[in-house]
């Protein structure tokens, strides 16, 4: 999209250079006619500019949510587990507890 609107712009900028060299009006026609066209062209930059930018804004305003959405995702897998972990240890630890009695004698 963006190089399309440069090919257009630059067409326009050529455009312009030929309708000069080959315009019958007087020089200061021709200059104020540059001018009209000149300006019609920055302007159609700027706007072309904006809507580029609106565009980019749009993508990482959209991509940042994203980013925290799958963020807030991995933290739950992580924490769901971390839990199934923690319990895995504290079955092991049990069973540890356990044969440990058995080894211990009374004194």
């Amino acid at each position: 999209m963006i190089q399309y609107k440069g090919v257009l712009v630059l067409g326009a900028l050529i455009g312009a250079g030929v309708a000069v060299l080959l315009a019958p009006d007087k020089g200061s026609v021709t200059r104020d006619k540059l001018k009209k066209e000149g300006k019609e062209v920055k302007d159609q930059i700027v706007n072309d500019f904006n809507e580029v930018k609106e565009d980019v804004s749009k993508a990482a305003k959209s991509g940042k949510d994203k980013f925290k959405e799958d963020l807030k995702e991995f933290a739950s897998k992580t924490s769901y587990k971390t839990e199934q972990a923690i319990t895995f240890l504290e079955k092991q630890l049990a069973i540890l507890k356990e044969k440990n009695k058995t080894l211990q004698q009374p004194s």
